[in-house]
């Protein structure tokens, strides 16, 4: 989503880090980051609802602020702040924004998303997280290809 409903005023501001460089770069906006959260933890709570609905109800009772509602926000988050974490690393690298780091690029909001989703306890079985790590990276280089093919994106990667 960031992807595309990205552009506008940058995270940081143009603002350069201790070692004179971008702080993330020019990828990393506000308006991204925000679609990001709010479509984030909207699908991810519709996920959640419609699957414990689906087992154990045939009404789907919507409560706000649920833990599936926490679950997704917390995902949207970590993912997001994997990915902030992941352009901080590159810009020290000297990787300018857009460009790749392979297997980084794949699995840093997944590492971001696993590490939040700790906090409020809700980490996935070792299997499922394993799945999810070994899934990730082709699903995310077919996505990104299929955004360039698009063109929502300048890079194929």
């Amino acid at each position: 989503m960031p992807v595309i409903f990205g552009g506008g005023r940058t995270i940081d501001g143009g603002r350069k880090f201790l070692d004179g460089k971008p702080i993330f770069g020019s990828h990393k906006t506000f308006r991204g980051f925000f679609a990001g959260m709010i479509i984030g933890t909207s699908v991810g709570f519709a996920e959640q609802v419609l699957f414990e609905n689906f087992h154990s109800s045939p009404f789907i009772s919507i409560i706000p602020f649920s833990p599936s509602f926490f679950l997704g926000l917390a995902l949207s988050l970590g993912a997001l702040l994997g990915d902030l974490a992941d352009s901080f690393i590159k810009r020290r690298l000297n990787i300018p924004p857009g460009s790749p780091l392979f297997l980084v690029d794949q699995l840093d909001f997944v590492v971001g998303a696993l590490l939040l989703s700790l906090i409020i306890g809700q980490l996935p079985s070792l299997p499922i997280t394993l799945i999810v790590i070994a899934i990730t990276p082709p699903i995310h280089l077919l996505t990104n290809f299929s955004a360039y093919l698009l063109g929502l994106k300048k890079e194929w990667w």
